[in-house]
């Protein structure tokens, strides 16, 4: 093996255990397991959508120079969708795509301390669908990785092999 990929596994083993420690204390102290038991995009479960945002979202940061907070990233991206409702139920939610940034916000805010940019994160990822654009470089890496998962998920092309949720994993 040569030192480059030595050096891209590294980065890949150190941005899987990050998110791996970060949604350990989502899942400890909040409601997070409960997205295991919604549905978002095709097969996929919104706990599933959420890593593998947050994944897309890590691998974005590594590949720009800036300085990027990857706690704040990595939660944000994790609760981005912290609705804890089926969105294809339309049980009062709709339109989903428009409200269900603030139900996220208004529920991680009731589970977990948030900072300000993680409150971002969540608030203005579906720009822009919503008229509110990210404020910070963490909330544009995540609005972009939504976008790049969602891609992903709703075409069935990306199977992520160590977050896969166990009702699409075949397990």
């Amino acid at each position: 093996m040569n030192r480059q990929s030595i050096k891209k596994s590294n980065r890949r083993y150190h941005r899987a255990q990050r998110i791996k420690k970060i949604r350990k204390h989502l899942e400890d102290d909040g409601r997070f397991l409960q997205l295991k038991n919604f549905n978002h995009h095709g097969a996929t479960s919104v706990h599933t959508h959420v890593v593998n945002v947050a994944w897309w979202a890590h691998r974005l940061a590594d590949l720009l120079p800036a300085k990027t907070d990857r706690e704040s990233l990595v939660r944000g991206a994790l609760l981005h969708d912290y609705f804890l409702y089926d969105w294809h139920d339309n049980h009062g939610h709709s339109p989903h795509g428009f409200t269900h940034p603030r139900t996220a916000l208004n529920n991680a805010k009731d589970d977990f301390d948030l900072n300000e940019k993680e409150s971002d994160i969540i608030l203005s990822h579906m720009w822009p669908l919503t008229i509110r654009p990210p404020k910070y470089r963490e909330s544009w890496l995540v609005t972009i990785a939504d976008k790049i998962a969602t891609f992903e998920e709703t075409l069935g092309k990306r199977k992520s092999k160590k977050y896969r949720h166990p009702k699409t994993s075949g397990k």
